[in-house]
């Protein structure tokens, strides 16, 4: 009997980045990577701080966080990919790849998040992404292994914890 196929990695999906181009999959592939739906005017914007705190103290380790610009709540992320990235870079010294703006819900949601919110947070509730910084961890074999709603802050210790559980080697 034939082990079955694993899933496909999501992240074997065609994904843009900030400001246009291909988002090298390499800086994906093979690491846990923490997806978080992002928005510069939402008041979890602080987030990104210990976003980024989380992703230099392990990108070393095989980790990484993946932000992906959404103006679906409330229009807290209104502006173009370049005020995006600028505000990122100069308000939080953000270095994690990030996404062009995405949809995380409704009729256009993009292909990464079909496969993300099939997941269930520890609740047990899967579905749509409920507000701003809702965080997804995907296992370097591409599994999505944990979701956490948006006021789970980077820094709490089951998110910590399951990063370092996910860790590669």
């Amino acid at each position: 009997m034939s082990e079955p196929a694993s899933p496909a990695s999501p992240f074997d999906l065609p994904l843009t980045a900030l400001g246009g181009g291909d988002l090298d999959p390499d800086l994906l592939r093979g690491r846990a990577v923490l997806v978080v739906n992002v928005a510069s005017r939402c008041g979890l914007t602080p987030q990104y701080a210990a976003l980024e705190a989380l992703h230099r103290s392990r990108a070393g380790r095989g980790f990484t966080v993946l932000g992906v610009p959404c103006n679906q709540f409330a229009g807290q992320e209104p502006g173009t990919e370049e005020e995006i990235a600028e505000y990122c870079s100069a308000t939080w010294g953000t270095t994690f790849p990030m996404t062009a703006k995405a949809d995380v819900n409704g009729p256009d949601r993009h292909p990464l998040y079909e496969r993300l919110t099939a997941t269930a947070d520890a609740d047990g509730r899967a579905g749509d992404v409920e507000w701003n910084f809702e965080k997804f961890l995907v296992a370097p074999g591409g599994r999505v292994v944990a979701r956490f709603r948006p006021g789970t802050a980077p820094d709490d210790p089951a998110l910590v914890a399951a990063v370092e559980a996910h860790l590669p080697g």
